[in-house]
Order: structure tokens, then sequence, then C-alpha cells
């Protein structure tokens, strides 16, 4: 905190997220702000060159904090900017997933959440680097559930519903995939449905997927789903069951890289990225400073 006690803060607010009025968020902010010193400023995401407009506005006002107002992809945008940074990093849920929040433990109610922003204290966190240039927060995919996510955007399927319907019509096509994964001197070839890249251990659904995952511990995990079954996807993905480890595999890891026979869908914090032929991922550790609230000894 400066040594005027003053603090600059700049909310980086997507108006097309979750079902939360932007206008009552931006009103609670400035109902929080009533009386005190400190500064606050406004970005609006549009969809076009955020992270280049964003970039601007952290190096030309500097802030103190930057808050990211929205779900998933809001708190991405506010991290690919300040990755490597000093600048602590705040969240206020208001997506429709809001995946890190959960996995960080972070409260819903905004005046809890300003709470920790003002007066927490930051947690440093791990980052994967996929193929040396996007950055994953939490998880990253190959095979069923990235084409669960392409359904999703293409057929715009909404809640529990919509994702056990998805999930019915990719398992009748029973879309397994040959992969071979190099992580340090290991090489193992696997028949999978699904492959994941864990720096967390939870989906947006709350889904269980990496029950030892630590966003600190400067590794991540590889989840190899070598048998899948509808039952099964219901159970985990919407009833937050762990997974039956008898059929998955975990492995530990700082770097992989995975290749496929053919092409497999690929997402990375729940945005589609197409199919592709391989994939790469690095840790980089202690690479983000979130705001957490302050340990009372």
């Amino acid at each position: 905190m400066p040594d005027n006690g003053k603090i600059k803060i700049l909310f980086v607010l997507n108006p097309a997220s979750g079902k939360s009025s932007k206008a009552e968020l931006e009103s609670a902010i400035h109902d929080y702000f009533q009386g005190v010193r400190h500064e606050y400023e406004w970005y609006q995401t549009t969809g076009d060159y955020d992270v280049d407009s964003i970039r601007h506005w952290v190096q030309t006002w500097q802030p103190d904090r930057v808050v990211a107002v929205g779900g998933d992809g809001t708190l991405k945008l506010v991290a690919e900017v300040l990755i490597g940074k000093d600048i602590p990093i705040g969240v206020i849920p208001a997506g429709s997933a809001n995946g890190m929040a959960r996995e960080l433990g972070l409260p819903m109610a905004i005046d809890e959440c300003m709470d920790i922003i003002m007066n927490g204290e930051c947690q440093r966190i791990d980052v994967l680097r996929i193929n040396n240039k996007e950055i994953c927060l939490h998880l990253s995919d190959l095979g069923f559930n990235a084409q669960l996510v392409k359904h999703f955007e293409e057929n715009d399927w909404k809640g529990k519903l919509g994702y056990a319907r998805g999930a019915l019509k990719v398992l009748l096509r029973k879309p397994r995939m040959h992969v071979v994964i190099k992580s340090g001197n290991q090489l193992i070839a696997r028949n999978a449905f699904m492959v994941v890249l864990a720096n967390a251990r939870m989906y947006g659904t709350g889904a269980v997927i990496n029950p030892d995952g630590n966003l600190s511990d400067g590794v991540f995990e590889i989840i190899i789903m070598r048998q899948l079954s509808f039952i099964e996807v219901v159970k985990m993905f919407l009833g937050g069951k762990n997974l039956n480890r008898d059929k998955t595999e975990i492995l530990p890891a700082q770097s992989i890289e995975i290749q496929v026979t053919g092409k497999a869908y690929f997402q990375v914090d729940g945005e589609y990225q197409g199919k592709v032929t391989g994939v790469t991922a690095a840790i980089e550790k202690q690479a983000l400073c979130i705001m957490q609230p302050r340990n009372v000894e």
C-alpha cells in the first residue's frame, strides 16, 4: 500500500458476462468507497484489443490493484497483462462460470470480495504456458470435454441439462484418441477419452477433476482418462464427485509434450481452441499475485 494509504484501483468489467446486473455491481462498488480516499477507474471490455487496452491503462495510470469483475475469461484477460508483475489482482465473481474464484475459495458477495481486495494479502500462484504463447490459469484438456465446449459454443446450450445432453451426444461416438506424452525422461503412450492439463482442482461446475491440485506448488498434473461412461460423466461433472482412480492416471509434471494420432479437440480455460495434433505445456511458478483473505493467527 502507498505511504499515504491511498490505493489506486482499476476495475476491469465484462458487461456481457453472467446474469448479474452490471449497473448494480457498479453501484455496490461505488457505495463501498463512500467516504474513503482511494481512487478507482473502470475499463469495460469490448472483445476487441482488450489486452492491449488494459495494458495501456496499467502503464499510464499505474494502479496498485487491478480487479477482474466477471468470469474466468475476464480474470484471464487481466492475468495476461499482469503475469510476472507485482501488481495484485482482485476478483469479483460475476460470470456464468467462476471456476477460479471457486478454486480460490473466494466469496460471491461483493462487499466481502472488496474487503479481501482492500485488506487481504497476496497469494502467488502458478500458471501454465501453453504452446509457448497462451496462458492457462486452471484447466486445459484434449478430447471429450473440449468437444463438449465446442458443442456448447455452437448450440448455445445452458446449464446441467445442456451438459448432460452434450455428454451423451459425444459418448455415443466413442471418441477415444491415441496420445504419446513426454514428461522429463518419461514417455508413455495411451488410448484415452480425455487428457487434462490441470493447474487447479476443479472445473467451473465444481467437478473435482484433479484432487491433488495446488495452484502454488510449482507443478501441474496430467490426468489421463482411459475409460468413461455417461453415468460417470454425470456423477463427476455434475455431482462434484472425485475421479475413479481405477480408470484414471494422474501424473505430476513441470513440462510436457503431447502428440496425438490424427487430431483432437482442445480447450484452454473453457475456450475452444480447435483441433490440434499436439500440445506443449510448462509451469511458470509464482507468476501471478491474487488477493486472498489475510491469515489471522
